[in-house]
């Protein structure tokens, strides 16, 4: 019985970002589950490596080279989803690039692009997943956002925390509108979780890994593959009563960040 809460089989899931780290780890997760995967991202090569990889699992997988900060090419891949599947049952709004710098000195053309990647063309695809799930009265529908969603994190984050506000929002006010209807919007809120930009930044900036450890309670930076119990979790029945939350992954850092202190750390 439980096992049957958490099953995909039969049903179709949309990922953005599936070409690498959370947005391929969610979408592989799926597939496990029995989900069939249209894989959107603007790197093709990345994607179709994802999607042999579900195809291996023995699940169907189609891909869309998409830029989300697009509204065209969005509903362009939505209007190809009802070609290929005919249906969505689950979204996965996990793409999205942010550009950083000192409020004082980012320019408003870089604010106004933050913005279509993360909120407009998001909203675009819960915009267009909504009205085909409101359609057959059922879907789940999950947005990345951050814990910048919720709080301020500093260093040059400005419009990228400004986005994940919106993000925030969007994820309540869509779930408010729509669980009358049987369309669940949730977010999940990750901290930093490994991937090349990170690798990058950390590589480039002294110290940085180990800042970011400091307000990190569970010992470590997340893993893209931390996100895959979650996303099947909210895309299965085993949440039917759950929408409208703001679930941080984030080893414990917003909890300590509000107001507690990492105690000795036990050693391994």
């Amino acid at each position: 019985m439980i096992a049957k809460m958490f099953d995909l089989t039969g049903r179709v899931a949309a990922v953005s970002g599936a070409a690498q780290g959370m947005g391929r780890a969610m979408a592989t997760a799926l597939a496990e589950a029995g989900a069939d995967l249209m894989l959107i991202d603007r790197n093709g090569a990345g994607a179709n490596q994802t999607a042999a990889a579900i195809r291996g699992l023995g699940r169907r997988a189609e891909v869309a080279v998409v830029d989300v900060s697009s509204t065209q090419e969005v509903r362009e891949l939505f209007q190809k989803l009802d070609r290929d599947f005919g249906r969505i049952d689950f979204l996965g709004n996990v793409a999205g690039e942010s550009i950083m710098g000192p409020p004082e000195d980012l320019s408003l053309e870089d604010v106004e692009q933050v913005l279509r990647n993360l909120v407009v063309g998001r909203f675009c695809a819960c915009q267009e997943a909504g009205r085909r799930m409101l359609a057959a009265g059922r879907g789940s529908i999950v947005n990345i956002g951050s814990l910048a969603s919720v709080t301020a994190l500093g260093r040059g984050h400005v419009a990228y925390s400004m986005a994940m506000g919106a993000v925030a929002q969007m994820t309540r006010e869509l779930s408010t509108e729509w669980a009358g209807r049987g369309v669940r919007v949730n977010a999940i809120l990750p901290a930093q979780v490994v991937n090349p930009g990170l690798e990058k930044r950390m590589a480039e900036t002294p110290n940085l890994e180990s800042r970011f450890l400091s307000g990190i309670p569970a010992g470590r930076l997340g893993a893209p593959d931390d996100i895959k119990g979650l996303s099947v979790f909210l895309a299965s029945d085993a949440s039917s009563w759950i929408t409208g939350a703001l679930i941080p992954m984030d080893g414990g850092n917003l909890a300590m960040n509000g107001g507690g202190s990492v105690g000795p750390r036990r050693s391994s």
